[in-house]
């Protein structure tokens, strides 16, 4: 008898399930129209190249497309790593994409400071000026760069000679490079990467607050305390978004800096990827670039996902 009603029981869940699933379209179906275009973006851009990940095991021919093309296996791949220059490439990499997320408590810190601010037209100055940077495309920002950098005319080398020091050239010495790329990063996207850390400090209860100062605490110990433990889901869950792009680096910001004194700190993956795919026309060789960066992304996110998951409540998956 249990088991007769088991089974009538499971074989009415799919029925109440469907039931359930189509009750909720007919109450929220707004919702749901407004959420199809970014569906369609997703399914049309980012799921639908990866139909293309193929060439990168086959010799493409554009001519003969992607199916007619000649299978390789693991040629692409085997040259990318014996390429002289591989080691080097992933050190320098490596070298600009950890010095940027060890920038990464930047926005938080930001975004605290913030909080702080009682004056409210104070408060929206700061962020309409720290906002304003990321609105700038990478052609300006490395312009601005290269300008106040300039060993001649820039008023950052104006300073120097001015307070008595020696003329530097900064964009000719190798070990500043990083530092340049990514403070300069830094400057261009410190308020908006704050922007997620506003809204979830907003949505933190005031009577908290209210609580620590009763009990006594300090403003230091309520940041501490309270703010800062009440938007860490939230930092834990864009520090794991960071780290899954560990080994990818954008290639525009390189080149427009790049010149033949910092060559040797500034030859990176994706501007070897530019070079062979866009430049060289070897689609198949970039493709396999790519997804071996992506594999080593994906086994580095997966790692930190699970240290996170152990150590705290928060996690991706």
């Amino acid at each position: 008898m249990k088991k007769s009603k088991a089974r009538k029981l499971n074989a009415r869940l799919p029925c109440q399930r469907k039931g359930y699933i189509r009750k909720r379209l007919y109450q929220s179906w707004q919702l749901y129209v407004l959420l199809l275009p970014g569906l369609i973006y997703l399914l049309i851009f980012m799921y639908g190249p990866m139909y293309g990940v193929q060439i990168a095991f086959k010799d493409y021919r554009p001519s003969r497309g992607i199916w007619g093309s000649e299978w390789v296996g693991l040629k692409h791949f085997i040259t990318y790593i014996t390429y002289p220059k591989f080691w080097t490439m992933i050190r320098n990499t490596l070298s600009i994409t950890l010095y940027n997320l060890a920038m990464f408590p930047c926005g938080i810190i930001f975004a605290l400071l913030l909080n702080e601010i009682r004056h409210a037209r104070m408060k929206k100055t700061v962020q309409m000026l720290t906002y304003m940077p990321h609105f700038l495309s990478e052609v300006v920002v490395c312009a601005l760069i290269l300008l106040m950098l300039d060993m001649n005319n820039g008023p950052i080398n104006g300073l120097i000679a001015w307070m008595g020091g020696k003329r530097i050239n900064f964009m000719g010495i190798p070990e500043l490079f990083p530092s340049i790329f990514v403070l300069s990063g830094v400057w261009q996207n410190l308020g908006w990467n704050s922007i997620l850390y506003i809204s979830a400090l907003s949505g933190i209860s005031m009577d908290l607050v209210e609580a620590a100062r009763i009990d006594g605490a300090r403003r230091l110990q309520i940041i501490w305390h309270v703010y800062l433990l009440g938007i860490m889901p939230t930092i834990i869950t864009t520090f794991l978004l960071s780290v899954g792009h560990i080994m990818s680096l954008g290639y525009s910001k390189i080149l427009l800096l790049q010149n033949d004194m910092n060559l040797e700190v500034s030859t990176v993956i994706s501007l070897y990827t530019y070079n062979v795919g866009i430049l060289r026309g070897q689609y198949s060789l970039s493709a396999a670039v790519g997804l071996f960066n992506n594999v080593i992304n994906i086994i580095i996110l997966l790692l930190v996902n699970y240290i996170m998951k152990k150590l705290s409540d928060t996690s991706l998956f």
